[in-house]
């Protein structure tokens, strides 16, 4: 079993920066390709970002190209997702995931493990 514990999440205004950690444990962390969803109350899920096993490719959606950086530390077994310039529709619960497989994959199915969700609320 992997277990993941999202952290940072918060209250910003538009134009402000946050930054989520995803904490992992329970298996080698460089076995699993790492990817942050998010969703917003009344919407699917939807993809945000995903890196590769070794942070060698990375993956985001094009709503979020630009403006944020996902990363990871194998020392820390931490990813990060850093987000710039927040706008009010990027308001919803993030969801830290892990994925078993080798591709940078962006539909949710593909993710075998889930965090608890951590929301971030862009005010205008």
């Amino acid at each position: 079993q992997v277990q993941l514990v999202e952290s940072g999440g918060g209250l910003v205004q538009a134009g402000g920066s946050l930054r989520l950690s995803c904490a992992v444990s329970g298996r080698t962390f460089s076995r699993y390709v790492m990817g942050w969803f998010r969703q917003a109350p009344g919407k699917e899920r939807e993809f945000v970002a995903a890196i590769s096993r070794n942070g060698g490719s990375t993956n985001y959606a094009d709503s979020v190209k630009g403006r944020f950086t996902i990363s990871r530390d194998s020392a820390k077994n931490t990813v990060y997702l850093q987000m710039n310039s927040l706008k009010p529709e990027d308001t919803a619960v993030y969801y830290c995931t892990a994925n078993g497989g080798l591709a940078v994959t962006t539909a949710p199915s593909t993710y075998n493990y889930w965090g608890q969700g951590t929301q971030v609320t862009v005010s205008s």
